[in-house]
């Protein structure tokens, strides 16, 4: 099956030549010619299955084909959790809308004065595509001039995210201001009941898609080193020190941890900066500009960006705690080893996060390999997923001296 088939029109069929996409991905597939039909969506689909163009596509072709209800008005709201997100989405917006008239706006949180009176410019001056972040879209709607009343489109992306980030209540508000004759198309990574009950209410009659999760690809070589929480500064040190990869990505699941490691790197000369959402716009734009570059070798980040960055040279990345949710740890991973690359994906188990290892060895469907530690880190915790484990101890059911302070990151999790 190629894009022609699913009856996408020769522009959009042009600008994806152009950026060398051959063949549709299994949810474009599935989600273009429903969504071409004019039915009501959702998807159940992780971030690299392709989604964005899955729901893309079919929204600049329609929008291209015909005129406006309203002259000047909003066409297309499409609604992301992360500014991240609504930037990468808007940059492939332009690439796949290269050559149709289409107008797009990204609007996020960050910007100043000057760039919050461009956006609203841009607005009320008359744009097809918004793609927000919730609470900057709330900014603007609580002001009164942004014309919603001619959107045809509504995408939420990412929607169990947003939910996890309590958007709830601001894309609730949203609903309020958009028509009841619309298309709303939902994307979801997972499909919690609280995604479902607010399918039922925004949705009509919508087609169901489930596009299963992906195991991690086969060229990444997934490995984990169990060690006590107090060994792990070292046993990084140790990796950035002996691993030769050039572009590596640092997972930790707190800001605070983002923060606290980016010190601890730069105080040992690598070349790190971490992403986390207290820097301002540019600082992330910048940062992010120099790891795409290879000026920067080492990116700290929490799971913001394991689910927003498109980026298919990775080397290494490395999960410095496990994540809580199985299905993001698949997400961190993908990371790495994109569009038929190899690539290495570690990850830190301490004695408490050994039953959360064990759920994610669960879900792949096979056991990561464990590393023997260097001779100098000494010996770790014996790896014991189904073991009851004492949060105070050390998996064993002793409390380690010192209360098992971290070395090097400073702090607890």
């Amino acid at each position: 099956m190629d894009f022609r088939s699913l009856g996408i029109s020769d522009e959009l069929l042009e600008g994806l030549d152009a950026m060398n996409i051959r063949k549709p991905t299994p949810i474009q597939q599935q989600a273009i010619p429903a969504a071409l039909e004019g039915r009501d969506l959702i998807a159940c689909a992780q971030t690299g299955t392709g989604k964005t163009a899955a729901f893309l596509l079919p929204l600049i072709d329609v929008i291209t084909g015909y005129k406006p209800k309203e002259e000047g008005s909003i066409r297309a709201l499409v609604v992301v959790p992360t500014r991240e997100l609504a930037l990468q989405i808007d940059q492939q917006m332009q690439a796949i809308a290269y050559f149709t008239p289409i107008t797009s706006i990204p609007l996020y949180g960050g910007s100043d004065g000057a760039g919050f009176d461009q956006q609203k410019q841009a607005l009320t001056g008359g744009v097809e595509v918004v793609i927000a972040t919730p609470g900057k879209l709330m900014s603007h709607l609580n002001l009164g001039y942004v014309p919603l009343k001619g959107v045809e489109f509504l995408v939420l992306d990412e929607a169990d995210r947003m939910m996890d980030m309590g958007f709830i209540d601001d894309i609730n508000r949203i609903i309020t201001f958009l028509p009841k004759d619309r298309q709303t198309l939902m994307f979801s990574a997972t499909m919690p009941p609280a995604i479902r009950e607010l399918s039922k209410r925004i949705l009509h009659d919508p087609v169901e898609i489930t596009i299963a999760l992906s195991k991690p690809a086969e060229g990444v070589d997934q490995q984990a080193y169990v060690i006590f929480d107090m060994q792990k500064a070292a046993i990084l040190e140790h990796i950035l020190n002996t691993n030769e990869a050039t572009s590596i990505v640092i997972f930790a699941g707190r800001k605070v941890e983002v923060k606290n490691l980016n010190r601890y790197l730069q105080k040992k000369g690598f070349n790190a900066r971490g992403m986390h959402s207290d820097l301002e716009q540019s600082e992330r734009e910048e940062v992010m500009l120099a790891f795409r570059n290879r000026r920067l070798r080492i990116l700290v980040a929490t799971d913001v960006v394991s689910r927003g960055i498109d980026i298919d040279d990775i080397d290494l990345v490395i999960n410095y705690d496990v994540p809580r949710d199985p299905e993001d740890y698949v997400h961190r991973v993908g990371r790495t080893a994109r569009a038929s690359r190899k690539g290495t994906a570690i990850t830190f188990v301490n004695e408490k996060e050994m039953r959360e290892f064990g759920r994610i060895e669960s879900l792949i469907g096979y056991e990561v390999k464990k590393m023997p530690l260097p001779e100098a880190i000494g010996r770790g915790p014996a790896y014991a997923p189904t073991a009851r484990v004492d949060r105070g101890g050390n998996g064993n059911g002793h409390r380690r001296k010192g209360g098992g302070r971290r070395s090097g990151s400073g702090g607890r999790r």
